[in-house]
């Protein structure tokens, strides 16, 4: 491969920054999980998440929803965490992020799962929009927390 390559010059990810990116996910997407999950069990929200395996139970459901929450995060800060380089910034795109994951969740993912309508917007859904907004801001914070962490040592 020659020096002039757009490969060559694509920056390159150590295994340091991807384990960096990770525990960022897994840590911001938990923290954001618990708090959206305290809401949602409030709510008495977890156990139709727990339907989505055939349960009822809202323990199920709280299960799902934290190893959900998880893979959310990471799809957050394994690809993108070089966007999360302030703490404002963090906040304005765990915002978006929250309501990017509001639309494909509870409006498209899991409506199609339960064979609900699609895109039903009412009371439940608007508790639910703002539980994604929480999720968002909280893992993005926490990640930018972990990330920037690595260059402070």
């Amino acid at each position: 491969m020659s020096a002039t390559s757009p490969v060559a010059h694509q920056p390159h990810v150590s295994t340091h920054h991807l384990a960096r990116r990770i525990t960022a996910g897994v840590t911001g997407g938990t923290a954001g999980g618990l708090v959206f999950g305290a809401l949602m069990a409030m709510m008495g929200m977890l156990p139709m998440i727990a339907s989505m395996v055939g349960s009822d139970s809202a323990v199920v459901g709280f299960g799902i929803h934290i190893v959900i929450s998880i893979l959310i995060g990471l799809g957050l800060t394994v690809p993108f965490a070089g966007l999360l380089s302030s703490y404002g910034r963090a906040a304005l795109i765990g915002l978006a992020y929250g309501a990017l994951w509001w639309v494909l969740g509870p409006l498209l993912i899991m409506p199609t799962m339960l064979g609900m309508p699609l895109f039903m917007v009412d009371a439940t859904a608007t508790w639910s929009l703002m539980g994604h907004l929480v999720y968002g801001v909280t893992l993005a914070l926490v990640a930018v927390r972990i990330l920037k962490s690595a260059h402070e040592r």
